[in-house]
C-alpha cells in the first residue's frame, strides 16, 4: 500500500511523484535494480537546507537509484526533543520527493534505520561528515551482508538546530 494514503490530501499524491513507499511495496520495488547499485541514507531532514541537498545530490552519483529513509515523527521528537520536528513527516516527505536526485522514500519509526536497512539490503549506505562511520549502528548490519558505508563531508555551520537557533534569536 503506497503512504501517500495516509494522511495526504488527494492534490498531494500527484505533487509527491509516487516516490514515497512503504517497506514492503519498496522491497517490491527495488527488484529492479539488482544488476544496479542502490544507494540509501537517512535522517530527520526536518527543515531541509543545502547541507542536506548536497548530501543527497552526492549520494545519488554513488550508484543507481536513491533511497532516503525518514525519521517519522515519534522517532524525531524522541532523538531532538518534544519540540521537534519543526515540518510534519508527511511535508518531509514531499519536499524530498520534488528533488530530482531522489528515486524513493520510506519513513520509519525506530530510531535508527537498522530494520530499513535489514530489509532492503541496499549496495552503498552514505552518511553525513558529521557522523562517526565506526560507531553508528547501522554500520554493523551494513557489513554483515557486503555492502559499503561511504561519508560525505560535513558542510559546516549548515544543519537544522543551526537554522532554528538563528530564527530564535531574530525573531524569538
Amino acid at each position: 500500500m503506497r503512504l501517500p494514503c495516509m494522511g495526504f490530501e488527494t492534490g498531494d499524491v500527484l505533487a509527491m511523484n509516487n516516490k514515497v513507499f512503504d517497506i514492503k511495496e519498496l522491497k517490491n520495488e527495488l527488484l529492479k535494480y539488482k544488476n544496479g547499485k542502490i544507494v540509501f541514507t537517512n535522517g530527520c531532514f526536518d527543515v531541509l537546507h543545502i547541507g542536506h541537498v548536497r548530501l543527497l545530490q552526492f549520494a545519488k552519483q554513488q550508484g543507481d537509484c536513491l533511497v532516503i529513509a525518514i525519521n517519522s515523527d515519534e522517532s524525531v521528537r524522541r532523538l531532538k526533543g518534544a519540540k521537534r520536528p519543526i515540518v510534519p513527516q508527511n511535508d518531509r516527505a514531499e519536499v524530498l520527493s520534488a528533488l530530482a536526485c531522489v528515486d524513493y522514500i520510506v519513513i520509519f519509526d525506530e530510531d535508527t534505520p537498522v530494520e530499513t536497512i535489514s530489509a532492503l539490503k541496499p549496495d552503498i549506505h552514505v552518511k553525513g561528515g558529521d557522523y562517526d562511520m565506526e560507531k553508528i549502528p547501522e554500520a554493523k548490519i551494513i557489513s554483515s551482508y557486503g555492502g559499503e558505508m561511504r561519508r560525505f563531508e560535513f558542510v559546516e555551520g549548515r544543519s537544522s538546530s543551526n537554522i532554528v537557533e538563528r530564527i530564535l534569536k531574530a525573531y524569538g
